[in-house]
Parts: C-alpha cells; sequence; structure tokens
C-alpha cells in the first residue's frame, strides 16, 4: 500500500483516532478503488450521525488519502479539538456570511494542491425519520463546476447505532459499520454551464441521487425520494427571549 506523508499533527490525530475506531467499529468497505489514489477529488457523504466523520476519515484514510473535511466554524472554537483540526488543515465555513467566500477559497486552493476535500451536501444530519438522505446544498456542485474536480459519492451506514442523533443517545460498543465508495459522479452535461441557481440545485440533486441509491445497496429498503427538509420556524419574541 502507498504510504502517506504526514506532518507530526496529522500522526498524532491518527493516533488518537484509529484505536477508537478499532474499538467501536466492525468495518465493511466496499468500493475504495473508486477514489483516485492522487489528483484532486470531492467526496460527498451522506450524513446519519455526528459519528459518521470519523468513519468516512478511516475510510479515506486506508485508501491511502488525507480527508480535509469542510465543517461548521463553531466546532474550531472548541478547546484542543479546535487546535488538531487547524493542525491537519481541515476548512471551517462560516455559514451566512461574507467569511463563506474564504471557504470557498480555500477548498479551491486544497482541490489545485491536488487534495481530497469532504464535503457533506446536506449540511447537517439528515431529518429523515429513517434517516435517507435530504435534498443537498448547492456547495459541493458550485465546487465542481469552478474546478471541475471530480465529484465521488460515499454512502455509510451504522454510525447511526454508535450515535443516534434523533434520540441523542450514545452506544460505546463495538458495531457494525459500513462505507461504500461509487464511481465519479457524470456531471459532464453541465460542464461550462453558468451557476444559476437552478444549474447548481440540479447537480446537487444528481449528486443526492448518486448518494441515495449507493445507501440503498447498504441497508434494507427502497429508497423513497430525496426528502425536502422541515422549514425553519419562525422565531417570534419568545424564542429570542
Amino acid at each position: 500500500m502507498t504510504q502517506l506523508r504526514l506532518g507530526f499533527w496529522q500522526r498524532v490525530a491518527v493516533m488518537l483516532v484509529l484505536p477508537v475506531m478499532t474499538a467501536l467499529t466492525r468495518k465493511t468497505w466496499i468500493g475504495r478503488e473508486n477514489i483516485p489514489r492522487t489528483g484532486p477529488v470531492i467526496l460527498v457523504p451522506n450524513h446519519v450521525s455526528h459519528f459518521d466523520p470519523l468513519v468516512v476519515a478511516h475510510f479515506i484514510y486506508r485508501v491511502p488519502r488525507w480527508p480535509r473535511f469542510l465543517g461548521k466554524a463553531s466546532i474550531w472554537k472548541v478547546p484542543v479539538i479546535g487546535y488538531l483540526l487547524r493542525k491537519t488543515r481541515q476548512i471551517p465555513v462560516e455559514r451566512g456570511s461574507t467569511e463563506a467566500a474564504k471557504s470557498v477559497e480555500a477548498l479551491v486552493t486544497a482541490l489545485n494542491e491536488g487534495g481530497a476535500v469532504v464535503i457533506y451536501p446536506e449540511g447537517t444530519t439528515t431529518r429523515h425519520p429513517d434517516l435517507w438522505p435530504m435534498r443537498g446544498k448547492t456547495g459541493a456542485a458550485r465546487l465542481a463546476l469552478l474546478t471541475g474536480a471530480p465529484v465521488v459519492p460515499i454512502a455509510t451506514w451504522g454510525p447511526q447505532t454508535i450515535f443516534d442523533p434523533r434520540t441523542n443517545k450514545l452506544r460505546l460498543r463495538r458495531t457494525p459499520v459500513t462505507v461504500i465508495a461509487g464511481p465519479q459522479i457524470d456531471l459532464s452535461r453541465w460542464a461550462g454551464a453558468a451557476p444559476t441557481r437552478a444549474v447548481l440545485q440540479e447537480m446537487t440533486d444528481a449528486i443526492m441521487l448518486d448518494v441515495r441509491d449507493l445507501l440503498a445497496e447498504i441497508r434494507d429498503g427502497e429508497p423513497p425520494a430525496l426528502y425536502e427538509r422541515p422549514a425553519r420556524r419562525a422565531s417570534t419574541s419568545e424564542d429570542a427571549s
């Protein structure tokens, strides 16, 4: 297997995470050959649990690639964890702010450097009651259109048994988890298109349907249509108090 060249803090992260993954997961990995060993790639997983980034990171690390996740900037403010995220070259995003443009620049730079960038198109853990994927946000599509980097879908099932976002229950015992990477998503019909809202949403739906169909391969049940996330409840003076 090709060896990754890791910096000091990346090696620290591996030493911290791998024992946890060994203790808590019995892994089934499918399709790692679909992730290119070198060059830029955008990886788009479904999101069933707050634990699944560790599962996805483990999978990608064994390709071997170093995953660079896009995540909520608030996580970077957590002591120790935020420091480690910075040192391991993860990418924060400030949602709904002008700082989001800097995140796009960081993502483009990472891809220009030949990096493996991980974006959760749903933007949060799925709200579907049976944990099927929601319609996604357009960030991954915009980045693909901007850079031309290949987009590879990933589906995970099992991390929700370790931490279930519907109940907030944590189960610290060895649990089967499955990760599958599919072939590169064919986005060629939009090559060179202007990044209009309609184009980006069409691309995003194509991405999420590939992710959904991959998930259907590794879990029971016929996949439903992409889930429309519930509208946010309008804030009131009582909410603000």
